[in-house]
């Protein structure tokens, strides 16, 4: 019996062990931290070998192969000895993907994959037989294939995810954007992190097809002078395409074999440029797999966008306050500060990945009134717009930044929760930063 094992109990390393587990391999799973109780609870069920608080070589290096949380670096110490082992070490998405034949639509990008994946599923769940939402948020993928393993698959996918490749091929996938974010990760290169995001294609075949951003200059060139086989499909709002998906008199056009007319973007439920080019991506799979044009219409219509991503949480006293801590990297704050009006009350900070906030000066000066600094460091923001913003202030709670936030409001004002940053300082991930920031507005 072949021996798996997987370094780390999140969500990609509990899903792993899982799928492991009922396809009958020896399962060991390690974790460099405490494993908590309701995990320990399902790997005794499993009857799956664990360890916690660390992880011990000679219970690894006789794996014939591991699964690696997408969580720890490549040059980790435990992952760099089983290099040295020469022992396989891969991402849960290729072990999953080893285990199904799917028809994979996978996303990545810098901003605008979790949207795009729930428009995506939302416009396929009714109208194709067996299709699942999984990937870097929410389920896992191998836990998906092992309890439905359905014949469609709609996959966000991180770079650290893609790292971890080896025979992974999405039929259809999209690059959302390519802006610097997770520097920290990729030695500060820019190219490396690219060359990252672009594994999403390296597997792909003539048949398969890569719908990408034509409107960012260093995505193209990048493609231009690393040529991929799949049938490239480019996606803009800044110029009319003889073959791709594009935007002319505020309405979206598909033009692959034929034109075709999709919707005016004024009947988009979610607002912004950003999400009027995510309903291209999304309508341009939906068109390949032949959904009826009026069917993708309706769809996008009733589709009110993604939780935590430009969050209308409530109106106060003629406040509008707005969750959008998904926004981890600058490119995603820039859009947040494009899409609300001026009278800007801005909760930023948390754990910085190489940022260049200078980028955001010219909105900050435009719209922002004052600054809420919500993290243990903040020196780097505070430099960056003390010249601009008289009204810059600290906190290491929710709770205080919110009651900041709501006696510095005016009304119509706007409070706008938009980190910039990571949150693993002061949160478990985005999602409980998020969800704190909604409880505090609500208790107001």
């Amino acid at each position: 019996m072949q021996k798996v094992a997987i370094l780390g109990s999140g969500k990609s390393g509990l899903g792993a062990a899982i799928l492991a587990s009922k396809k009958q391999y020896n399962v060991f799973l390690s974790d460099a931290h405490k494993i908590s109780i309701s995990k320990i609870e399902t790997l005794n069920n499993l009857k799956i070998e664990f360890e916690d608080n660390h992880h011990s070589l000679n219970k690894l290096d006789d794996a014939n192969l591991v699964i690696k949380s997408p969580g720890i670096p490549d040059d980790a110490k435990i992952v760099k000895q089983l290099n040295e082992k020469q022992i396989p070490v891969i991402s849960e998405i290729e072990f999953a993907y080893q285990h199904t034949k799917a028809n994979i639509i996978g996303i990545t990008g810098s901003n605008g994959k979790t949207t795009v994946a729930h428009m995506v599923y939302h416009l396929l769940k009714d109208e194709i037989e067996e299709v699942d939402l999984a990937g870097n948020m929410g389920l896992s993928f191998a836990k998906s294939v092992a309890e439905k393993n359905a014949k469609y698959y709609v996959l966000e996918i991180s770079s650290f995810q893609l790292d971890g490749i080896k025979n992974f091929k999405p039929h259809m996938a999209i690059i959302t954007s390519i802006t610097p974010d997770h520097l920290d990760r990729y030695q500060n290169n820019f190219d490396l992190y690219t060359a990252s995001k672009f594994r999403i294609a390296e597997n792909q075949q003539t048949t398969d097809f890569l719908i990408y951003n034509a409107d960012e200059e260093h995505l193209c060139k990048w493609l231009k002078n690393h040529p991929v086989k799949s049938t490239c499909i480019p996606i803009s709002t800044e110029k009319e395409l003889e073959f791709g998906t594009y935007l002319k008199d505020n309405e979206i056009i598909i033009n692959l074999n034929k034109k075709t007319y999709i919707m005016p973007i004024s009947a988009l439920e979610v607002e912004g440029k950003h999400n009027t080019k995510n309903a291209m991506a999304a309508s341009t799979v939906a068109h390949l797999l032949k959904i009826r044009k009026e069917t993708i219409r309706e769809k996008l219509e009733t589709f009110h966008g993604v939780e935590h991503r430009l969050e209308q949480v409530l109106k106060i006293n003629n406040v509008n306050y707005i969750n959008d801590s998904k926004a981890t990297n600058i490119n995603a704050t820039f859009y947040a500060l494009d899409s609300v009006p001026s009278g800007l009350i801005w909760i930023v900070g948390g754990v910085d990945k190489g940022n260049v906030y200078e980028d955001l000066l010219p909105l900050v000066n435009e719209k922002v009134k004052a600054i809420i600094c919500l993290g243990l460091d903040n020196q780097k923001i505070i430099k960056a717009f003390k010249s601009c913003v008289d009204d810059i202030y600290e906190t290491q709670s929710m709770q205080e930044c919110v009651k900041i936030a709501y006696h510095l409001a005016k009304a119509d004002d706007t409070v706008l929760l938009s980190p910039a940053c990571a949150s693993f300082d002061l949160f478990e991930n985005y999602e409980d930063r998020g969800r704190q920031f909604k409880e505090a507005v609500q208790n107001l």
